[in-house]
C-alpha cells in the first residue's frame, strides 16, 4: 500500500521479528530502528518485550534515549509491550539501578508483577477498541499498572490489574499480542498512526 504508515520496531533487544511480522500483517511498512537517524524516518514506533533494564541501557548507549523522549513528547505514536510498557511509564515502582524510562504515559508500573518466567501464562483479555472476541494475552514476566493519571484510558484488566492503557498517541500492554498470530492490537496501533498522519482540516 502506497499510503501505508512506516512504523519502526526498537531493535535493541527483545522479540523484534515478531512485531515486524505483526505490523506488516496490519498493513504497515515495518522497519528496525537502532539509530537516531532511523528513528527520524518513522511515523510510529513499537517498543518490544524483552528486558527493560537492558533496553534502557542500550538506548542510552546507542544515543537513542533523548531522541526517543523528544519524539514521544512531540506526539509520535508509540506502542510498548511488556518491557515496552515499562519503558513508557512515567514512573516504575521498583526500578533497577540506573534504569531509565522514555515516559509518555502517566502511570506507575510494577515490574515482573505477574511472576517469574516459569509463571508465564495465557489469558483471554477484553481490550477496548479491539472488536470481536477477546484477545489472547501472553504474559511473560509481565508488569502490571499500579495506577494511572486522569488522562490515561484503561483499555483492559486481568484479575483486577490494569494490563492495557492508552494516553493520546501512546499505547501499552502488559502482554505480547505479537506472539499469537492475532494482529488486531497491532491493527489498533496502525490505525492510531494513520490518524496522526492525516492532515488536519482547515
Amino acid at each position: 500500500m502506497t499510503d501505508a504508515p512506516v512504523i519502526g520496531v526498537l531493535a535493541l533487544q527483545g522479540d523484534v521479528r515478531e512485531h515486524l511480522i505483526a505490523l506488516a500483517a496490519a498493513d504497515a511498512v515495518a522497519r528496525q530502528v537502532r539509530r537516531p537517524e532511523e528513528l527520524a524516518e518513522v511515523d510510529g514506533l513499537v517498543i518490544p518485550g524483552g528486558e527493560s533494564t537492558t533496553i534502557s541501557k542500550l538506548a542510552v548507549l546507542f544515543g537513542l534515549m533523548e531522541p526517543l523522549r523528544a519524539r514521544v513528547r512531540e506526539g509520535m505514536p508509540v506502542y510498548g509491550t511488556c518491557a515496552g510498557m515499562i519503558m513508557l511509564a512515567d514512573k516504575i515502582l521498583d526500578p533497577r539501578s540506573g534504569q531509565e524510562t522514555i515516559g509518555g504515559i502517566d502511570m506507575i508500573v510494577r515490574r515482573n508483577a505477574f511472576g517469574r518466567q516459569n509463571e508465564s501464562f495465557e489469558a483471554a483479555v477484553d481490550v477496548t477498541g479491539v472488536a470481536g472476541d477477546p484477545v489472547e494475552g501472553v504474559f511473560i514476566r509481565a508488569p502490571w499498572v499500579e495506577s494511572v493519571g486522569a488522562s490515561v484510558e484503561v483499555l483492559a484488566e486481568h484479575e483486577g490489574h490494569i494490563v492495557a492503557v492508552r494516553q493520546g498517541t501512546a499505547l501499552a500492554t502488559s502482554f505480547h499480542p505479537e506472539l499469537t498470530g492475532d494482529h488486531r492490537v497491532h491493527g489498533l496501533f496502525v490505525a492510531m498512526v494513520r490518524e496522526k498522519r492525516m492532515p488536519r482540516s482547515l
